[in-house]
């Protein structure tokens, strides 16, 4: 199979799950790695076989097709739009950017772009076994869905101000998701949510537990879950239901065995973070993003999503602040 050279920046938490993939992924080879830091930037490129380079050097060799954007968030929009305009195929890591009038404004110069947004959980085959459960009618006409998405513990302090907060870090895919599933835009938000895992994020003026309720102009409603920690691993389950009964997606397990005694029954500890739970998705992310680069599919997540995503995302932080429900149109 032809390989398309493709370019790796940022080699940090995000490029650490991507960078390798795309160097396994047929169709691919990780060319070359760009990170400020050095040292990062050399592990990664020993580990994968590429080579260090400066974005410019990487984005001016003719060989490049793809570039996976994996810098700190608020390189994201910057470092996506120089890899567009060198006429590179991109994969971006979610949000686009945290400034929802940013994203709007950079739209024209996407338009035509090869851009694939990380949004991995559509990737996720137990997710996607769920989709096609209720494209083909399994529960009749869908009304409602309970997305619960919980992180085990929540994240060092340092993160949070350069996080975007929770909404925009962490409900943001839920929000994606809910799009994907109800079939319709939510017009409607309700977002509530307090400090109850750590004060300290509370200080730095982010939350740690919301509840949040989406309604589409049909009336279908979610309900979105979320909190920093759970204390028994990262819970990650959607339920859908609708006039013929419901369906779910439940946590996966590390294992399938029981063991009974007279004490009860005792299972294996759901999977405890991201790249655990989601390794599937990720590789199968970056597996579609070489069909993208290779002009052989459509993204399946694109600009729209993001700013979709990002709309709702700061519907619901003002819902919050503002303690009552946003229509979208007033968010824009």
């Amino acid at each position: 199979m032809t390989r398309i050279d493709v370019v790796l920046i940022g080699a940090g938490r995000m490029g650490q799950v991507h960078g390798p993939n795309a160097a396994r992924t047929p169709g691919l080879r990780l060319r070359y790695v760009v990170d400020p830091r050095p040292g990062a930037a050399r592990a990664m490129a020993d580990a994968t076989g590429a080579e260090v380079a400066t974005l410019a050097q990487a984005l001016a060799d003719p060989d490049v097709g793809g570039v996976l954007v994996c810098s700190s968030t608020d390189q994201h929009l910057d470092n996506a739009l120089q890899a567009v305009e060198a006429g590179k195929a991109v994969f971006c890591e979610k949000p686009i950017d945290l400034d929802l009038g940013k994203v709007l404004a950079a739209q024209p110069r996407f338009e035509g772009a090869r851009f694939l947004l990380g949004f991995n959980r559509r990737h996720d085959p137990h997710f996607l076994a769920l989709k096609r459960r209720l494209d083909a009618g399994a529960i009749g006409a869908l009304e409602s869905l309970h997305i619960v998405n919980h992180d085990p513990a929540a994240p060092a302090p340092h993160f949070i101000p350069t996080s975007g907060g929770l909404f925009k870090d962490f409900t943001i895919h839920d929000l994606d998701m809910a799009r994907w599933l109800l079939g319709e835009e939510p017009v409607e938000v309700f977002a509530t949510a307090s400090c109850l895992v750590d004060p300290e994020i509370g200080r730095l003026g982010d939350v740690d537990t919301a509840r949040t309720v989406l309604r589409t102009a049909s009336g279908r409603l979610c309900v979105i879950s979320n909190t920093r920690r759970s204390g028994y691993g990262y819970d990650q389950r959607i339920e859908a239901f609708g006039a013929a009964g419901m369906a779910a997606a439940g946590n996966v397990s590390r294992d399938t065995v029981q063991a009974f005694d007279e004490a009860g029954a005792t299972a294996a500890p759901i999977a405890y973070a991201f790249p655990e739970r989601y390794a599937d998705s990720y590789r199968a992310q970056i597996a579609h993003f070489a069909e993208v680069a290779h002009g052989r599919a459509q993204p399946a997540t694109g600009y729209a999503d993001g700013i979709a995503a990002l709309a709702l995302a700061e519907a619901c932080q003002r819902s919050m602040r503002e303690g009552r429900p946003i229509r979208l149109q007033e968010n824009r």
